[in-house]
């Protein structure tokens, strides 16, 4: 039933639309979009789409932050944050920096573009006005053989937060997610840039050749880490810019997060957009399933369908909780309560026992992989079971 990772990559690649002319002449597919879950292989999926796109230039395929010269694929995934690194000086007890490998695209994107500001306006957009990234000027420093060193300008990066009354904090390390985002904000940047100059049609009138091998782009599951809100301005945002496109770049956007996914799907409505269902099968296998094109991906009703069907072939595992949940989240802010757990009370009745409202926190923030599929108690299985009838009993699921 299956095909393997480097199949579904060569249909994507392969991808082209039927126009209805009476010729049935086909065009390429400009935007398709992948919705699947964690853990499922879309990273794997990046790497292997890579090393099917034809070279056309001596050297690397893909056209990564460190290096955008001559090349045809542009690709954002969790390998993009390795290009960042955290310098902490522990032993000199000096601020931490984020650093940044120097290349070529930093002295474009920061030097001659000036795209740093852009990348704070959106960084502070996206996360906290008040939490400031400052990029540092070229300086002089000792090495360890106590010779002149320089630090060339933009690459290194260190924040401050302004907590109110002229108080700053200065030097802190930002967290994970809101590192995600940073790195995420540098990468839109070089992605508006590189739109901005491939819509000149005329190469020779473009400001810069390092973009006129592009053909694709790769972006594998943008910042998740952000409230919903944000994350839909996020997801209209990219399809806004994408959609701006005149040249014939074409896009291939993968994701985990049925809200980002659902956000694109309404935004990208044209004959040359592709919009699929990755599954990955106990054997290791995949299948490329293709949503259908009159209707947006219901991810809830999809998720309660996964529930009910592992239900019923007494297949519950721990991560069928992070389903639930995710549906308690979306039906109790499309009701408009404050939090989910406010549903919990409508459908036990009451207080819910503090049990049921433990075992679907715990449940639903696993943390390692082991975890999510660790078999389920005979307890947690009769209050998945239990909350997931009342909810559909509640609130009229079909």
């Amino acid at each position: 039933m299956g095909v393997s990772i480097i199949d579904i990559a060569q249909t994507l690649k392969d991808a082209k639309h039927k126009t209805k002319a009476k010729d049935a002449r086909e065009s390429d597919v400009t935007v398709q979009l992948i919705y699947a879950f964690n853990g499922t292989g879309k990273t794997r999926l990046s790497r292997e789409f890579k090393s099917l796109v034809p070279q056309k230039s001596e050297g690397n395929t893909e056209l990564e932050l460190s290096e955008v010269v001559g090349k045809n694929y542009l690709y954002y995934n969790a390998f993009t944050e390795d290009l960042f690194y955290w310098d902490n000086d522990l032993e000199n007890d000096a601020e931490p920096k984020l650093k940044i490998h120097p290349n070529s695209f930093t002295k474009w994107i920061f030097e001659k573009q000036g795209q740093d500001r852009n990348i704070i306006s959106n960084f502070q957009y996206y996360t906290d006005e008040k939490l400031t990234p400052h990029f540092n000027e070229e300086y002089s420093i000792k090495d360890k053989n106590g010779n002149n060193a320089t630090v060339g300008a933009f690459t290194e990066i260190t924040f401050s937060y302004e907590r109110g009354n002229d108080e700053i904090s200065d030097n802190i390390k930002i967290s994970k997610g809101e590192e995600s985002n940073f790195v995420w904000c540098v990468f839109y940047s070089l992605l508006e840039q590189i739109i901005d100059v491939l819509n000149v049609a005329e190469p020779s009138d473009r400001e810069t050749d390092q973009f006129d091998q592009l053909e694709y782009v790769f972006i594998d599951d943008p910042v998740s880490s952000l409230d919903d809100n944000r994350l839909i301005e996020l997801a209209v945002n990219l399809a806004q810019l994408i959609k701006s496109s005149q040249s014939d770049l074409k896009f291939i956007i993968t994701t985990h997060n049925p809200l980002f996914y659902n956000v694109l799907h309404n935004e990208f409505k044209k004959n040359t957009f592709k919009k699929y269902f990755l599954k990955k099968y106990e054997d290791g296998e995949y299948e490329l399933v293709t949503q259908r094109n009159d209707s947006p991906f219901s991810y809830h009703l999809f998720l309660k369908t996964e529930i009910e069907k592992a239900i019923e072939t007494d297949q519950l595992k721990k991560y069928h909780f992070n389903f639930l949940r995710n549906i308690l989240e979306r039906t109790s802010t499309f009701l408009g309560y404050d939090n989910w757990g406010e549903l919990l009370t409508k459908i036990t009745e009451g207080n819910p026992e503090p049990y049921i409202t433990r075992i679907v926190n715990i449940s639903s923030h696993s943390k390692h992989s082991g975890d999510e599929v660790a078999e389920l108690s005979d307890d947690d299985k009769r209050v998945l079971k239990y909350l997931l009838k009342g909810l559909k009993e509640k609130y009229h699921f079909k």
